[in-house]
This record gives structure tokens, C-alpha cells and sequence, in this order.
């Protein structure tokens, strides 16, 4: 699971206001090896977390690379998965490392989509002339869409911008923040304890009717913007900020050694290939 919420303003009026703002948590069982955000790829490029789970080695669930190449991931709820899909990570890590623009490229996931359990993919491309962010759910409709820029969006574990309680609550929050004219700093932090919002949103029957099978202590547990469970839950946060002039901004905090009053903050600064 996971949950994300982004604000899209290719063309900010003010000259210290942002392309991109998002924040996104990946929640996931605490012993599931990955390693921590960090450039990789060809020239070191792509900065990402990546998974290390055997079979699903190289799979991400969030990045962006120097060439403005942006992908985030979430799951989609659903009581019986297939344990034979594929992995769902490489969905994010191919299209950082791929050439094909957004849509083009949800469009070639949308005809492979059955082959893997349910997911939202968000594909973006941030370039000198044009900003572009296209959405796709495999639960959802066939065809990907574009999503209309100066626009603030949520996305959790249902289809982009279904209202359950946890991203209303999560995306009030967000929009409370992001109106605000704060120092990059001052935004993360904010940014870092929305995402850290551990307030069950209870009950909420659009979820727990989706997530039909899953016991209802997880499906309480999963109904916070930051998941608490005993061995599962909210176990990485990732700010990225894309400025007017291309400056990146991406922070990452991560939990340690499947403790959850131990995590360790890192930030990457760098301005994106014109």
C-alpha cells in the first residue's frame, strides 16, 4: 500500500513557487529488504529507493531522474492477489529508465495490465517547454489519462482521487500546507508530519468494502495516512520538490532496522537536464 499526494503547477505564477510538490509514504512489511533512495542507472541519473526482494530485484515505487523523468506507484486494495503476477516495481524503474513519453508508455502498460495484481501508475516528464503528469489504475479505466495541470491530487490505494476518509483527510492537510508561502525547509517539515498523521479514519465503508477478506484491525490500521501495524506499515517518506527554474529537492526518510522509533533523513539537491 502507499498513499500520495501532489500538486501540479507546470507554470507557477510566482517566481518562488513550486512545478511540483509531492509528498508520499510507502507502507510495506517492515522486514522486506530494499535499499534506501539514491542515484543509479545510466550516469547515475535515476534517483530512487529500490526494491531488493528476491524476484523483484530493481523494482521502485517512487523516482525521478535528471532528465525531469518522474513515476510513483501505489497497490490496489484487493482481497485475493495472485502470487504468480509480476512485479509491479519494475513498472516505476523501467519507465525512469525508458525514452517513450507518459502517456505513450501507460498506454503500452494499459495493454499488459492483466499480468499484474491491481495498481495506480503515475508517469511525468518535467522539461524546459512543456510539464506533462498522465495517470493510470489497471481497475480502472483502458486508457490512461492526462491530468490537468494547476491541479492538487491524491491518490492512495483505490483509483486516483477516490474519496475515501484517509485521503480527504490526508489531502485537506496537504492543501492547507501547500497554499502557504513557505521556505523549502519549512515545507518538507510540514510536509514530513502530514505524512506521519497516524489518526484512523474510521470507519470508512468505501475501503473496508474494497478491501473485503482483510481482517478489520488491518483494515483500522490501514485506514491512517501513516499505517501502524504490528511488522507492516508506513516505513518510508519522500518529499519531492521541482522548483520554476528545474531545481529538485527530494528528501527521503526511512525507517531502521524494522523499528519504528528509529529513521534516518537524506536529501538530494540537483536541477534537471535542460
Amino acid at each position: 500500500m502507499c498513499i500520495i499526494f501532489f500538486k501540479f503547477d507546470p507554470r507557477p505564477a510566482s517566481k518562488n513557487a513550486y512545478r511540483l510538490i509531492l509528498a508520499a509514504n510507502r507502507d510495506e512489511f517492515y522486514h522486506r529488504p530494499s535499499k534506501a533512495a539514491d542515484f543509479w542507472g545510466s550516469g547515475n541519473e535515476i534517483l530512487s529507493g529500490l526494491d531488493l526482494e528476491e524476484g523483484k530485484e530493481g523494482g521502485s515505487w517512487l523516482g525521478i531522474s535528471k532528465r525531469g523523468r518522474l513515476a510513483a506507484l501505489t497497490n490496489y486494495l484487493e482481497g485475493r492477489t495472485n502470487p504468480d503476477a509480476q512485479g509491479r516495481g519494475f513498472l516505476v524503474s523501467n519507465f525512469l529508465t525508458d525514452n517513450m513519453d507518459s502517456y505513450s508508455y501507460l498506454r503500452k502498460v494499459s495493454s499488459e495490465g492483466h499480468l499484474y495484481n491491481g495498481f495506480n501508475l503515475i508517469t511525468a516528464e518535467f522539461k524546459a517547454k512543456e510539464d506533462t503528469v498522465c495517470y493510470y489504475g489497471n481497475k480502472g479505466n483502458t486508457e490512461p489519462i492526462h491530468l490537468k495541470p494547476a491541479g492538487i491530487y491524491g491518490l492512495s490505494n483505490s483509483l486516483l482521487e477516490t474519496p475515501w476518509r484517509k485521503l480527504q483527510h490526508g489531502k485537506r492537510l496537504f492543501t492547507s500546507v501547500v497554499s502557504r508561502s513557505l521556505p523549502s525547509e519549512g515545507l518538507v517539515q510540514e510536509l514530513l508530519q502530514i505524512l506521519n498523521n497516524e489518526e484512523l479514519q474510521t470507519p470508512d465503508p468505501a475501503q473496508e468494502s474494497q478491501g473485503e477478506g482483510y481482517s478489520k484491525s488491518m483494515l483500522q490500521a490501514l485506514s491512517a495516512v501513516c499505517v501502524r501495524s504490528p511488522g507492516y506499515g508506513t516505513r518510508t517518506n519522500t518529499i519531492i520538490l521541482i522548483d520554476a527554474t528545474g531545481n529538485v529537492t527530494f528528501t527521503e526518510r526511512n525507517m531502521l532496522n524494522c523499528d519504528v522509533t528509529q529513521w534516518s533523513t537524506r536529501s538530494f539537491h540537483f536541477k534537471l537536464a535542460d
